[in-house]
Formats: structure tokens, C-alpha cells, sequence
């Protein structure tokens, strides 16, 4: 009925227009009515403190407030205590949060916080007072046509989160 031509003529125009839908949907889904994720730091982990070198665990949370999937590709991020910058960098973890839910991951990270040690010593030594942090940064969602989501958050950490088991 067809030739071998017109055959695979009309399959690659069907595979064209699949892509073409799948494609639209994709970028529809990461550009629609998406809510931005609410990303926290909710731990820091001392590993190890020495006078030139300090080892953390930055523990992270984001909730997803979406009702389906949220692929994410990245972060970058800066952290603050009490306005000493503690630690900055990418984190090139993937992994995909479910809808109306969250996703824990912990950052490594390694700085040299000698010039700040004074003030961090002395928020340490009144356990009972709050360590203010800041967060700023930026979550790269998506899976092919992503998007990067602005974040800034201020909260409190206790400060017995600090000292080391």
C-alpha cells in the first residue's frame, strides 16, 4: 500500500511530532504554576576542628510544596553564622523530591576559620544562646530545561549542634 519511502517517511514524522509534545510538556511542567521549593539548613555536623582547618556536615532540607516530583540537579550555596561566612561552594548532588514532600542531604565541607575564631569561640562558650545563620544560594531544579530558584533564609542553631561527639 505504502512504499518503504513513504513508510518510514510517516514514522519519522510521528516520532518528530512525539518529541515535539513530550518536549512541550516537559518545559510546561518546570515553567507552569510551580511553587519554589523551601529550602532549610537544619544541622551542622562538626567532623573535625583544628586550628587551620575545620570539617563540617551541612545537613539541608527542601520541601516541596508541588504536587508532583521536583528533580533537583544542584545547589549553590553560602552559609553565615553570625555574619562570619562559615562556608560557600556547589554541591552537584541529584536527586528528585516527591510531591508535597522533602528530601534531607548532607554538603561536606571543609574552611579555615582561624581570622573568625574569636567570635565563634565566644557564641560557643553560652550554649543557651542561639547561633543566627544565613543562607543564600541557589537550587538548580529540572531535568533538561530547569530552572534556578533565589534563596535566602535566616533561622537559629543551637549551639550544642556544634561540639563534636
Amino acid at each position: 500500500m505504502f512504499s518503504q519511502a513513504q513508510t518510514i517517511r510517516i514514522l519519522s514524522l510521528l516520532m518528530f511530532f512525539g518529541l515535539l509534545s513530550g518536549l512541550s510538556g516537559c518545559s510546561s511542567w518546570m515553567t507552569g504554576d510551580l511553587k519554589d521549593p523551601d529550602v532549610r539548613l537544619v544541622k551542622v555536623d562538626v567532623i573535625r576542628a583544628k586550628l587551620l582547618e575545620q570539617r563540617f556536615i551541612l545537613r539541608f532540607r527542601i520541601d516541596n510544596p508541588n504536587s508532583m516530583s521536583l528533580p533537583v540537579r544542584g545547589l549553590d550555596y553560602s552559609v553565615y553564622l553570625n555574619e562570619v561566612k562559615l562556608a560557600e561552594g556547589t554541591s552537584d548532588a541529584s536527586f528528585s523530591v516527591p510531591a508535597h514532600g522533602h528530601h534531607v542531604f548532607d554538603i561536606p565541607v571543609r574552611t579555615n576559620l582561624w581570622r573568625h575564631m574569636r567570635p565563634i569561640v565566644k557564641a560557643l562558650e553560652k550554649p543557651e544562646e542561639p547561633i543566627r545563620y544565613r543562607l543564600v544560594g541557589v537550587v538548580k531544579t529540572g531535568l533538561f530545561f530547569g530552572r534556578s530558584v533565589h534563596m535566602s533564609r535566616n533561622g537559629e542553631i543551637i549551639p550544642g549542634d556544634f561540639i563534636p561527639e
